[in-house]
């Protein structure tokens, strides 16, 4: 399969040709177009606060409601976080290595996987990445987890990198001044450079990058073994639901009138109801009757009527 991302067509202007490809892009699309457009939407709100004699003060405002702190107590009171700050970038050189790291791997990726799988990556890459970030925070005394706020696509990049190189361990790309490498080579490389690089200014993009990196191991490790951890962590919210459907489903069916059973349902209903009193009755004589909750004596009651 060859993946090809869909340009969109801006012959009829910028804006309209912006909103057909984001609308029928594919998803590697939409996540370069989100970063680029809130980047975009901080610089605007940075000029106008400056013109309104603000200074810098809507950097400082945005950081600790967008980035993702080290503090676990600013989590619980902002926990959108934990995705905004994937998404969030002030710097130019910043947004524009994500955005290109992005693209070149997130087009490799796409010719393997599916669009839902990049999003899945990316974001529970950026997760893993930010609870990363926070766990070395609080339990390294080295690190002031009080004053320090991360942002950045970095760490679910380098999720769909680590993903790429693992899948494709002997695929060889050409890189400016030094030739075709190895993408296991590449990963490694990458890796190594970010656990030396802890000691400078930015520990923390680098231990969130490892973060990433380590969701993109796995993701590719469980495909091997024939369990995708992106479908698995996905399907959580619908199994929880299904199963509190399928609870409630099972407790509306026995308040169904008897009068409109069928046979079928009828033997059933019968058969848990004379399982319930056994159970009630062994109860008591194990207990006496005063160890019955208020439920199992009416059921007792209304059974002997």
């Amino acid at each position: 399969m060859f993946y090809r991302a869909y340009g969109g067509n801006f012959s009829e202007g910028l804006g309209k040709g912006i909103r057909t490809s984001f609308k029928r892009g594919s998803s590697l699309t939409r996540l370069i177009y989100i970063n680029i457009g809130i980047f975009l939407i901080i610089k605007i709100l940075g000029v106008v606060s400056i013109l309104a004699g603000k200074g810098n003060i809507l950097d400082n405002f945005l950081l600790e409601n967008l980035g993702i702190s080290a503090d676990p107590e600013y989590l619980l009171f902002r926990p959108w976080t934990l995705f905004t700050y994937m998404f969030t970038h002030f710097g130019f050189l910043h947004l524009l290595f994500n955005m290109l790291w992005l693209y070149w791997f997130g087009s490799f990726f796409l010719n393997h996987f599916s669009q839902k799988e990049l999003t899945g990556v990316y974001l529970f890459g950026g997760i893993s990445g930010a609870l990363l970030y926070i766990l070395a925070y609080n339990i390294f005394p080295g690190f002031d987890s009080a004053h320090s706020w991360a942002i950045g696509a970095s760490a679910s990049v380098m999720a769909i990198v680590f993903a790429v190189c693992f899948y494709l361990p002997q695929h060889r790309i050409y890189i400016f001044l030094i030739g075709p490498v190895k993408l296991i080579y590449l990963a490694l490389f990458t890796a190594a450079i970010d656990i030396l690089s802890i000691p400078s200014s930015n520990p923390g993009g680098h231990i969130a990058h490892l973060g990433g990196a380590l969701f993109g191991y796995l993701f590719i490790i469980g495909v091997k073994h024939h369990c995708n951890p992106v479908k698995a962590l996905s399907s959580l919210p619908e199994k929880v639901t299904q199963l509190f459907t399928r609870r409630k489903k099972v407790h509306l069916k026995y308040k169904k009138n008897v009068s409109e059973m069928n046979d079928r349902e009828y033997n059933e209903y019968k058969k848990n109801r004379d399982a319930r009193i056994d159970h009630i009755l062994d109860k008591i004589s194990r207990s006496g009757y005063e160890s019955l909750t208020r439920e199992e004596k009416e059921i007792l009651f209304r059974s002997g009527k």
